[in-house]
């Protein structure tokens, strides 16, 4: 269903847009293109199609790596130069009063 130069012009208007009759006129024939895109993608048939998660899951599988540490604790070294730790925590200046 196209859109009127009326139409396109409250949309204008809703949106504060302030907008000439050749803007309104040169808008209303882009947004006219686009609902036409719309309605093509709603007519094309998808009846047995499944929904995907996202556009490459039908086509990649992750590979999976074994789950297991391979770097050791450093919390101590990097704590070690830190101005302010009580308990393992990082201390740090009050910012709100």
């Amino acid at each position: 269903m196209p859109l009127s130069l009326d139409e396109v012009r409250a949309i204008a208007a809703l949106a504060r847009i302030d907008t000439s009759e050749e803007e309104a006129a040169r808008v209303r024939e882009q947004l006219n293109g686009i609902l036409g895109l719309l309605e093509q993608l709603h007519a094309a048939p998808i009846e047995g199609v499944e929904p995907m998660a996202h556009a490459g899951a039908a086509a990649a599988s992750l590979r999976l790596r074994e789950d297991r540490v391979t770097e050791t604790d450093r919390r101590s070294l990097y704590q070690s130069v830190a101005p302010g730790v009580e308990g393992g925590l990082y201390l740090v200046p009050k910012v709100i009063e």
